[in-house]
């Protein structure tokens, strides 16, 4: 996904989108035999990374993209399966991940999801497409799915990307759906008023890597498909950007002063897009240091 693509995404929360903006149809990446991404077509808006894991058992989906993409994202996992999917996994509450829950479930499926995200959705289900969406099936640490052969880990990490965020582990296939606790070459979207944290972030990113080795395939929630050596630069990216707005922050600088530095300048012209700017990224390791 390009960050032409990805500087649409951004004003899905800024302001409505006409239905023509969002993808109509989505392409699939044979990322390991039985396991495709899916990403929107023809470069339009198909909001967070997918994957769909495919066989002769059990068809399972990881995210669901946005209310408006809903039936194309379906239509994309029975033209690769045959079927509608049998399991949905939700990486975390946001409305770009989790917009499919009610339609897939009308059509079969069971929803799955980290305890958090089912009770936040509780409290306001419209981003899962109203009630029907909510989770039926929620875990509090992990929970492992043996389907098609395969063996698929999921487990939740803590206060990272949200309060509610969940990795799968293909196991045996060697490839990690990490959600939005990856943002590949983006400067991530941490959200803290979710739950989110940035030391929550980095540890996730650690475990991670920790994780892999060098063939294995990482599916960023945003961005393209990663390697282990593109996680390490991201952290390194991250835990650097946040050492440098602690120095300032402990020179008792106010946000403003610091905003004034510019502290992740370095990193402006790889790293900024239009959703998480430097400026955002800065007020973001500003708010996470100062917070109590």
């Amino acid at each position: 996904m390009t960050k032409r693509i990805l500087a649409i995404a951004s004003l899905v929360l800024a302001a409505p989108l006409q239905a023509q903006d969002f993808a109509t149809s989505f392409d699939a990446t044979e990322v390991a035999p039985g396991l495709y991404m899916l990403t929107g077509a023809e470069g339009k808006f198909g909001v967070g990374n997918m994957s769909v894991l495919v066989g002769d058992d059990q068809v399972l989906l990881i995210d669901d993209a946005m209310v408006p993409t809903a039936q194309p994202v379906l239509d994309a996992v029975n033209k690769l399966a045959g079927r509608a999917p049998d399991f949905v996994i939700n990486t975390h509450i946001h409305g770009d991940h989790v917009g499919g829950n009610a339609l897939m479930q009308e059509n079969g499926a069971y929803v799955v999801a980290h305890d958090n995200i089912r009770k936040r959705l509780s409290a306001d289900s419209k981003d899962a497409g109203g009630d029907g969406g909510l989770p039926i099936i929620t875990f509090s640490d992990s929970v492992t799915f043996h389907v098609n052969g395969h063996e698929v880990f999921v487990f939740h990490v803590h206060h990272a990307h949200t309060d509610g965020d969940g990795v799968i582990h293909f196991r045996d296939q060697n490839v990690i759906h990490a959600g939005d606790t990856l943002f590949n070459n983006l400067f991530p979207y941490i959200d803290l008023d979710s739950g989110g944290s940035v030391e929550g972030f980095i540890k996730a990113q650690e475990k991670l890597i920790a994780m892999s080795d060098d063939d294995t395939v990482l599916i960023a929630g945003h961005g393209e498909l990663a390697s282990k050596a593109d996680v390490e630069r991201n952290l390194a990216v991250l835990v650097d950007g946040r050492k440098r707005v602690k120095a300032l922050v402990d020179q008792g600088m106010s946000e403003e002063e610091v905003l004034a530095a510019n502290p992740l300048a370095d990193y402006h012209d790889d790293y900024n897009w239009s959703f998480i700017t430097t400026e955002r990224m800065t007020r973001t390791h500003f708010r996470d240091l100062t917070s109590e």
